[in-house]
């Protein structure tokens, strides 16, 4: 057999970055299937590669018995011994049968299997360059798109991104670029599916450590996030040293950290909330931005009671509640919001929070800025 053949592996493993040892594997097992198909043989057989000189070699392999019955896969002891008088009983013999013609045959019957184990080696080295990416952000570029998918080309492979985890307000075109959530990579008969959002809470953590230094480097931790993707999120954010401002590092000078989120996510608004071991704190910042007067708190049922002024009662709410939704769902606390005459009425109201709302001065708020 040519040695051209051992040069492609030797090519392979260099450009394609596969293990050499599973190629030549794979061409030996091909080389057994070609014998036994083409020669109609059920011997027991070995191939022997040499690739320093380019050649093959196949080998019968018998039992030595004393009485043979299947001269395929077994040779007497006597005639065994015509060739070495050392055999002995049990002993397994190895006898040269390679065809003079076997190395075209050979080589037309394996190039499909070479091909195909080729193919699957590198799907394994493909998935397992991906498999690490899980839970990361990823840069591709839109291939196509079609009523359940978007198709986002990711170097080596393809991505779907389903309609499910696609942001209601945002539109895909082909070409375009685009950073994407890695939810899971799956290894199956077609090769490595890699499944992406852009929905997903965590992408918007990723970007948030990939645009923040003090983030990347753990000076400032994000304890956690709460996303209705395309129109509001919210994330709490703590800083182990008192004098590092976890909420200001976010949003960077003159706001240029988090509008540079914000511009990715298409305008979705963020809210960054400093974290708290104290719920009467940390469930006053969650409601963010508007002001809270007094938060009771029930610590059996992990649920809270907030006292607003009247005038910031739709804006601690939310449109559609979303505010106090993301607000629960960032703290993990039940948040139920009431006016202050509300509170008044059902006497939740302390005296302390009686002299500080009369002690307040209002001024008109723009609710649709937090529309």
């Amino acid at each position: 057999m040519s040695s051209e053949l051992f040069d492609a592996i030797q090519y392979l493993e260099k450009e394609k970055g596969i293990d050499k040892d599973i190629l030549m594997e794979a061409l030996e097992a091909a080389l057994i299937s070609a014998y036994k198909k083409n020669f109609k043989s059920a011997t027991n057989v070995r191939v022997d590669l040499n690739e320093e000189s380019g050649s093959m070699h196949v080998f019968a392999r018998k039992d030595v018995v004393e009485e043979v019955e299947d001269t395929q896969q077994q040779i007497s002891l006597d005639e065994a011994h015509t060739i070495n008088p050392n055999y002995e009983l049990g002993d397994v013999i190895e006898i040269e049968v390679t065809p003079k013609d076997f190395g075209r045959i050979a080589a037309q019957a394996a190039k499909q299997v070479v091909t195909q184990r080729v193919r699957e080696a590198e799907r394994g080295v493909i998935f397992n360059e991906y498999v690490d990416r899980e839970e990361d952000v990823m840069t591709g570029i839109i291939q196509r798109k079609d009523n359940r998918f978007v198709y986002v080309h990711l170097g080596k492979v393809e991505a779907r991104l389903p309609e499910s985890e696609q942001m209601p307000n945002e539109e895909y075109h082909v070409h375009d670029r685009i950073k994407v959530f890695v939810t899971k990579v799956e290894s199956t008969n077609k090769g490595p599916q890699i499944f992406i959002s852009r929905t997903h809470p965590g992408l918007l953590k990723r970007l948030f450590e990939m645009e923040v230094p003090e983030i990347y480097d753990g000076t400032v931790e994000i304890l956690s996030v709460a996303r209705e993707a395309g129109d509001r999120s919210k994330i709490s954010v703590h800083a182990e040293n008192p004098e590092v401002d976890p909420v200001g590092s976010c949003v960077g000078q003159r706001g240029q950290r988090v509008q540079t989120i914000v511009d990715e996510l298409k305008g979705e608004k963020i809210d960054i909330v400093e974290y708290s071991e104290d719920p009467v704190v940390y469930v006053s910042n969650a409601l963010s931005p508007s002001k809270v007067v007094e938060v009771l708190v029930d610590e059996e049922e992990k649920a809270t009671t907030v006292i607003v002024p009247d005038y910031q009662l739709s804006l601690a709410i939310g449109k559609r509640g979303q505010n106090a939704r993301l607000a629960a769902k960032l703290t993990g606390w039940k948040i139920d919001i009431k006016s202050e005459s509300e509170a008044r009425e059902e006497g939740l109201l302390t005296q302390s929070s009686e002299e500080e709302i009369s002690d307040d001065t209002y001024s008109e708020v723009d609710e649709d800025l937090f529309e």
